[in-house]
């Protein structure tokens, strides 16, 4: 988050600030990327292509060349079962769907889509690859989501999920990014395509029952049953987003005390509240964009929601909006202890600018830490075998381990994680914040921020390519430097910054992919004041680098 708050933020957005949404359909078509543009140009960040018809990021163009791309890096990696197709809500997935479904079709892919012609959560395609893969070792399955996760409602994204059912990684990333901007050079000369009238009658497009199979699985992840047996109280908000239709199932089948507060599907998204920038943006990690639920937490025991795609969660108590890390490190607690069949060896996974609570409550479990770079991507080998009982990241994204110890979903899941603070709240007595302040007694108290400092190109490709040696301090606010990363301990892979420890603080900083900052993460457990000192120290300390040519 910035140092500076807009006006708007937490308030009703005007209705003159609202997304013209024609136009922005109009431009998806109208608008043509010129490949010669870097903002332009195909980007897979660590969630995929994203972007705005209106800057001519997502348009008509870019899927269809993505989507082409796709075709051939399935072809090359010998992936040759089905592609889970799966949309959100925003404005622009519909038409990049129809765009994907027409290349697809031609290209003779079978593709299954949602049999309601509804939308489809993250984690539920990662849970129907992972479903028709199980026992198989060929004929593999895969994924496609259209989503910009929580990004505002003028933006579109669209993510590969190769057959690990995960996000995928870098070296599938780069090959479908570049084989999609050779198409984009080339006018898209190679891409096939068909009519969306004749792609929807072809015989490899199939309609797919999505919410049966993972609302019926629900109770071998989550003890849904001790939810309903208690009867707490739960309140819900989907944000708009792609679990409006699966809360209902779900409320029905395990017959819980739930109330959805808001069914509203709108691309504009005006019922949101603006973020702390005076944008609309589905961030359920936001007290500002969350505050329509904030203010209903006395009506109900717990309360959550979720961004747009739900892979995110928001985690409501009746003493307010739980911060991300207070909620990992609660979660961590409560599974580790109430899992009996997950392996001893079973570790918790955290990402390197999470809370260091995380690192404190895996040691007083006994359990080992493994800390990896920033992306989910990097969960996914230890939650399919099993080695990760938990894998989360601090901004609100997590999965876990069904209760068998077998792999869920190798996406983050908002759905499961906002189940399981109604299971703690129903088998604990107690809510997650409480649960939090009980088993962090004795720990330590975290004061925890993300600030976002100037930096030019230049000095974020400095920063992302820096040696700890290149950072010459020894003390950061007051502490001895006890270590400085730009490898993350858990896997040995870059984090793409650096991170610098101590005895009672840290820092992490990290570039921007798409604003001229890079983010600084740090953590204090002595004081806000310490907290600040770590901040400012981390800036001069990066100054000095960067001035060093």
């Amino acid at each position: 988050m910035a140092d500076t708050t807009n006006p708007l933020a937490g308030k009703p957005v005007p209705p003159s600030l609202l997304t013209n949404i024609p136009r922005l359909i109009s431009a998806y078509y109208t608008q043509t990327p010129d490949p010669a543009v870097a903002t332009q140009k195909v980007a897979f960040g660590t969630s995929g292509h994203r972007g705005s018809s209106f800057n001519t990021a997502f348009n008509e163009a870019h899927i269809l060349a993505i989507t082409q791309a796709v075709c051939l890096y399935r072809k090359q990696a010998g992936v040759d079962g089905p592609l889970f197709l799966g949309i959100d809500t925003h404005a622009l997935s519909e038409p990049a769907f129809i765009s994907a479904v027409e290349v697809l079709a031609a290209n003779g892919v079978e593709t299954m889509i949602d049999d309601k012609h509804g939308y489809t959560p993250t984690p539920v395609v990662s849970h129907a690859i992972l479903s028709y893969n199980r026992g198989r070792t060929s004929g593999l399955a895969d994924g496609i989501v259209v989503s910009p996760s929580h990004n505002p409602p003028d933006e579109g994204g669209f993510k590969y999920n190769p057959p690990h059912g995960g996000p995928a990684d870098t070296d599938a990333t780069k090959w479908i990014q570049d084989k999609a901007n050779e198409f984009l050079a080339a006018k898209l000369e190679g891409v096939k395509r068909i009519s969306y009238t004749l792609a929807k009658k072809a015989a490899c497009i199939h309609l797919f029952d999505y919410t049966t199979p993972y609302v019926a699985d629900l109770t071998n992840v989550v003890d849904m049953e001790a939810i309903r047996a208690s009867g707490v109280k739960l309140g819900i908000d989907p944000l708009g987003g792609a679990a409006v239709h699966y809360w209902q199932p779900v409320i029905e089948r395990y017959k819980l005390n739930a109330t959805i507060v808001n069914e509203a599907v709108d691309p504009t998204f005006r019922f949101m509240t603006a973020d702390w920038d005076g944008k609309i943006r589905m961030d359920c990690s936001s007290p500002f964009a969350m505050a329509s639920l904030i203010a209903l937490r006395d009506k109900f025991d717990i309360a959550f929601a979720n961004d747009t795609d739900t892979d995110r969660h928001g985690i409501v108590c009746p003493s307010g909006l739980m911060n991300p890390n207070t909620y990992l490190a609660a979660a961590v607690a409560y599974l580790f202890a109430n899992r009996p069949h997950w392996g001893a060896d079973c570790g918790i996974g955290k990402t390197a600018v999470s809370s260091s609570m995380i690192d404190r409550v895996a040691k007083k479990l006994g359990r080992k830490l493994v800390e990896v770079p920033v992306g989910f991507k990097f969960f996914v080998p230890g939650l399919s075998d099993g080695s990760l009982g938990f894998g989360g990241e601090e901004s609100a994204g997590a999965s876990f381990l069904r209760k068998d110890g077998g792999v869920w979903t190798t996406d983050k899941d908002g759905l499961i994680l906002g189940l399981l603070a109604a299971e703690i709240t129903a088998k604990a007595g107690k809510d997650p914040q409480k649960l939090y302040d009980e088993v962090t007694d004795g720990l330590g108290h975290s004061h925890y921020q993300r600030i976002d400092a100037p930096a030019t190109g230049e000095q974020k490709k400095k920063l992302s390519s820096m040696s700890p040696e290149q950072f010459e301090a020894t003390e950061l606010a007051g502490e001895k430097i006890d270590a400085k990363l730009t490898r993350a301990p858990g896997n040995n892979q870059p984090i793409g910054g650096l991170k610098v420890v101590t005895q009672n603080g840290w820092f992490a900083a990290r570039p921007s992919g798409t604003e001229e900052v890079y983010k600084i993460y740090a953590e204090s457990f002595i004081s806000q004041d310490h907290l600040k000192q770590i901040q400012n120290d981390a800036k001069a300390a990066l100054t000095k680098v960067f001035e060093k040519g």
